[in-house]
This record gives structure tokens, sequence and C-alpha cells, in this order.
């Protein structure tokens, strides 16, 4: 029997997620899965787990939406459902698992944790305590959720956000970051053999099928074409206009390969599929790149079973699923989708033009005070986000883009950066400072904003005026731009690089001065409570 005293004990705790649900969170065992396949190569046991698996995003949960409670068979060594009902019920019994994992984390029996869209004031709220009381190392993923759990006293090692990673690059990341930590070695295991009786076990490729994940995916493209944008303006390296033509055109092809690889869930196979059905695809745009990636998805599960029913080779059946799956759905799209694809995606990116050059300021405005509702209630990634990437496929920025940049980073930014200089009491500065610089240097985690904004109903009015007038200086210089760079490189990336400089300046100004302001305005209030209670103690 395998000795297990000498290796570090990992606990794992959280929940399918609101984005993760997208994003790898509806399929636990699947995600799991992938975390304890990189925790063994990191020569780590998992020692404690409390995962809640709900049927539906948390973004748009009811007390009705049914759900599971994992959590760790120490005899078996792996996840097991000790619990099944409706997500209160479910919560119940995670909040008494909350306790048990704490009594371990006090008793010595954990030496670091993994959060994954975790509830650190409600089901993993003891554990948490534990963990801060014991100074445990910490990493994990869900921007509101881990400034929370850094707020409350975790040693936070390694934070980010959700968007944009996939199961085995969270589950990489996270035992990077605690292999570091310990100084122990470790490989992350990139590749893994698909056993034919795990096809009877996934997830229905219909369920699969969400473009939301499959924009938040494909978003590094995008990246990459707008900085191929931003250097070919640079005297002496105009050739470069020629590569950004050739990324346009890869845009379908690399949504068409991440749609169907998220559908068929076939590893290299349905890569092949999505790599044929892109390339013919191209002349549907970003939207035939997706529709002609998911036929093939669909295509490659479908072929795929047919094959190994048909006891064919291994070899001709990966041939016969990647192969026939992307030409089949490549060239439906060729011949008959992709004219109505890139009419609709001509249509929207119209439609945003008309709005900006009829008023502007006014469109800046209210795209600047809506952002933040938006992405608060789920809505961002679902509707904004998609249009965003559709401005970019022709001209590498977009207007919705520099408001993302303008109104939530460069706001989070400024919320931020008043509670390091003068924050209410010392320890939210050092929850503020690794937002601050997040935001700053990769323009993303606007989630650093929340535990401020959700604590008073003042910052949280500011930070939707701040946002607002981001988006009228948008509207005022006509800016086309991204976010999820460095602020310092946004710029470079615009149609307007002074008129982006003073929009992204002017939102960041004001949300920190309005933060500052009321920072002030409430310690000058405790103090001056503090001192009449010390005045009616005296007296008495």
């Amino acid at each position: 029997m395998e000795d297990f005293s000498e290796k570090k004990k990992i606990a794992i705790l959280g929940s399918s997620g609101g984005n993760l649900f997208f994003l790898g969170g509806k399929d636990p065992k699947k995600l799991l899965e992938e975390l304890l396949l990189q925790i063994g190569a990191a020569n780590m046991v998992c020692s404690s787990l409390q995962f809640i698996a709900a049927e539906a995003s948390m973004d748009s949960i009811k007390d009705s939406t049914m759900a599971k409670l994992f959590s760790w068979d120490e005899t078996a060594r792996k996840p097991t459902v000790i619990k099944e009902g409706t997500i209160t019920e479910v919560n119940e019994a995670a909040a008494q698992l909350d306790k048990v994992i704490a009594s371990k984390i006090t008793n010595g029996e954990v030496d670091a944790l993994i959060f994954m869209s975790a509830d650190p004031n409600g089901t993993n709220k003891s554990a948490v305590e534990a963990a801060a009381e014991k100074q445990l190392p910490a990493t994990g993923t869900g921007g509101t959720s881990m400034a929370t759990i850094s707020s409350k006293g975790v040693n936070v090692i390694s934070t980010s956000g959700t968007t944009g990673t996939t199961n085995r690059t969270r589950a990489v990341t996270f035992l990077t970051s605690l292999s570091k930590h310990f100084g122990v070695s470790y490989r992350p295991i990139i590749g893994k053999t698909i056993k034919t009786s795990q096809l009877e076990e996934s997830v229905s490729p219909f369920k699969r099928i969400n473009l939301r994940g499959m924009m938040l995916s494909s978003l590094p493209g995008f990246i990459a074409m707008a900085l191929i944008l931003a250097l070919s303006k640079i005297p002496g390296l105009s050739g470069l206009n020629d590569v950004f033509d050739l990324m346009i055109n890869a845009l379908p092809v690399i949504l068409a390969v991440v749609a169907a690889k998220q559908v068929a869930d076939l590893d290299d196979v349905s890569i092949v599929a999505g790599i044929v059905a892109g390339v013919l695809s191209v002349k549907g745009g970003i939207i035939g790149g997706i529709i002609g990636g998911i036929a093939a998805g669909l295509l490659v599960q479908y072929i795929f079973r047919k094959c190994v029913e048909w006891r064919f080779p291994a070899t001709t059946v990966n041939i016969a699923a990647g192969g026939i799956a992307g030409l089949i759905s490549g060239l439906a799209v060729f011949f008959l989708i992709a004219p109505v694809a890139l009419w609709l995606g001509g249509g929207i990116r119209t439609l945003i033009d008309f709005l900006v050059s009829t008023n502007g300021v006014l469109a800046g405005l209210i795209a600047g005070l809506l952002i933040w509702p938006a992405i608060i209630g789920g809505v961002y990634h679902a509707a904004i986000l998609p249009i965003v990437l559709l401005e970019m496929e022709k001209t590498g920025n977009s207007f919705l883009g520099a408001v993302d940049m303008v109104g939530l980073v460069m706001v989070s930014a400024g919320i931020t950066l008043a509670n390091i200089v003068s924050p209410r009491d010392k320890g939210e500065a050092a929850v503020a400072a690794p937002g601050f610089a997040i935001n700053m240097g990769f323009g993303t985690f606007v989630e650093a904003a929340y535990p401020f904004m959700f604590s008073n109903k003042f910052i949280f009015a500011g930070a939707i005026l701040s946002s607002g007038i981001g988006g009228l200086l948008v509207g005022l210089f006509n800016v086309r731009g991204t976010a999820y760079v460095p602020s310092f490189m946004a710029p470079l990336l615009s149609n307007n690089a002074t008129g982006f400089i003073i929009a992204m300046a002017g939102s960041l100004i004001c949300s920190f001065l309005i933060t500052l302001s009321i920072n002030r305005i409430v310690r000058k209030k405790g103090k001056g409570a503090g001192t009449e209670q010390k005045s009616k103690e005296i007296a008495g």
C-alpha cells in the first residue's frame, strides 16, 4: 500500500460556479479528474474535498436547482457524491462538511488549499477561517471569492479570474504555484489517453454547445491579432499589415477548433476536425467558424462511436472521425452557410457603427453606465464579449472593447488604488494591492473592486458614474480598443491612442477620487463614534 504520509496534502474547495460552469464546471467529474491528475504529477495527494456541482450556472441559480456534493473517499481515494438534492439541501450538507474540513486544517491534516468559485462567507466559511489561522498557502480562481478569501487573511499565493481558462490550464496553474511554494519538482501531465469505456460516461455533446465558453476560450487569438495591428503601425514594420490580414482569416479557424474540441471532447481528433472545418469556414467569418466547429464536434462524436462499434483499428478511427467530420461540416459551411453567417456578422458591426456615428457620446455613456450591472448580473460574457469579438474580427479593436477597458478595468484600478492610498482600515490595503497590480498589468480581474463596492453603496454608485464618464469620453473621441492587455499597451492597440489615454485616465481618476473621499468620510465617522463612546464611558 502506498505511503502518503510524506506527501503534501491538498484540500479542494469550491463549486461549479458562474463563469466556471461554462468552462468545465458543468462536468465536475472531468474537472476533478484533471485536477487530481496534476496533483499526482506534483507528488502530492488530495486529503479533503468539498465541491458543489449544480446543474446550472450560479449566475442564474434558483432554490429548486438540483445539485450534487462531492467529498473525498479516503478508502477508495477518489471523489464521491455524498448528497444529491436541491441547491439549498446540498448547501446545508456542504456547511457540515465545511466544519469537518476546518477541523482537519486545525489538526494539521491539510498542507495547502485549492479554491474554485468558493463561498468564503457561506459553505466554505469555517475552512477559510481555519486556513487563515494556520496561514496555509492557497491558490484558486473566481475573482470575487478569491478577493474575499484574501481579505480574510488566507495566505493566497496566486489567484486569477476564470475567463479564458480550461480544466487543464487551471489545474496546471494551481499545481505550479503550490510546487514552487513547497520547493518540489512538478512536470505537468499534458496528454492523457481517453478510454473507450469513458465515452458512455461523458456528457452529451449537445449539452457542451455553449457560445459563451467558445468565445472566451478563443479570446487569446483576438488579442494576438490586436498586437499585430499595433506592431504594424511602427515605422519599418508596415509589412505586418499582410500578417494582420492573415490573422483575420485565422480567427474562424481558431473558433472552429475551440468549438469542435469543446463539443467533441476527444482531444487531438476533435482538434483536427476543427482545423479542417475552420479552414473551409473562413469565408463565413467567426460565425461561420463557430457553426463549422460545432458541426464538426458533433460529427466527430458520432463517427468516433460508430467506428469503435464497428471495431475499426484505432488509427482508422482517428482518421475517419477527425478527417471526415471536419470535411463534411466545413463543406456545408463553405457552400451553404458562409454567405448568411457573413451577412449576420456584418449586420451587427454595422449596427454598432451606426449607433456610434449617430451619437457616439450618448452611446458611450449608456454603455459605460450599463457595463458594471452587466458583468455583475452575468450578462457581460454572454452578450457583450461576443459583440466585442465580432467588432474585432474586421478592425482588430472594438468600441465596446474600449468601454470595457475604461469602464471596468480602469474603474476597478481606481477603486483599489484609493484603498491602497487611504483605506478604511489597514487590512484593506493588503487586499487592494494585488487587484490594482493585476488590473494595471494585465487588463483583467475587475472583480478585485467587488469587496469595496459591495460593502458601500456610495462606492458602488461611484463605480457606475465613473464608468459612465469613461464611456462618454470613449464616444467623444470615437475610440476603438480592447481590454485583457496591460494598461500601458492598450492605447497602442487602439485607433486613437491620445483619446484612449484621456478616457482611461478620466475613469480611473474619477473612481479614485470618489472612493478616496468616501473612505475618508467613513474613517472620520468611525473615529467620531469612537470618541463619543469613550466620553460616555468616562462620564459613566
